[in-house]
């Protein structure tokens, strides 16, 4: 749950449960804010920021997140769902990463998108372990799970070098480009994790 108190674990990064900003070695994860919105719209917006191996998802405009901002749905309230913008050290915004929890089994699960342009250089590898490091430390969670297409081995790295094991495969589980297609299920346990990887700091 949001608010302050005390780190679960016993972490070597200064902490404060009261996050507003974690931060890594090239990239931090800030909570998104209402100034983002015109960046998560375009992101939204843009089929080449979903990528050939994600569904293409409705067009939404500024104005409906701008609602969505003040008033969570009844959806995003009963999971959580909690957006991060990803951004470079000198503050360009390069993505979007957000965790929630899986209802009714109460499962943790993140989600990661960065701009095509960045695509390839660490910074998902590092958003992931960034999200893996404040959920450990900050939930009493066992469990982070991820999906990534069978197609998508990119997706599939990225999430193994965060730590990940890929548990099988959800056959059928998601609808892209108009074919049902399979998905990889990963996870990390906490006794995998053990430790903070890379967040160094949270604001």
């Amino acid at each position: 749950m949001d608010g302050c108190g005390k780190a679960i674990a016993e972490p070597k990064v200064t902490v404060s449960w009261c996050v507003e900003l974690l931060e890594g070695k090239t990239v931090n994860l800030r909570v998104r804010e209402r100034e983002d919105l015109d960046f998560e719209a375009e992101c939204y917006n843009d089929i080449d920021f979903w990528g050939e191996n994600a569904p293409a998802y409705e067009q939404i405009s500024k104005s409906h997140l701008m609602k969505l901002f003040d008033n969570p749905s009844d959806l995003q309230t009963l999971i959580g769902w909690k957006p991060f913008v990803i951004q470079k050290k000198d503050g360009t915004r390069i993505g979007i990463i957000w965790h929630m929890v899986n209802q009714p089994s109460g499962t943790m699960e993140i989600v990661c998108f960065v701009v095509p342009s960045e695509r390839g250089k660490g910074y998902g590898t590092e958003a992931a372990q960034l999200m893996v490091d404040y959920l450990f430390l900050y939930r009493n969670i066992v469990r982070i799970q991820a999906t990534a297409n069978v197609r998508n081995k990119a997706s599939q790295r990225v999430l193994e070098k965060a730590g990940f094991k890929i548990e099988g495969t959800m056959r059928k589980y998601l609808l892209v480009r108009g074919v049902w297609t399979d998905y990889c299920l990963l996870s990390i346990l906490r006794e995998e994790w053990k430790e903070p990887k890379i967040l160094t700091k949270t604001v």
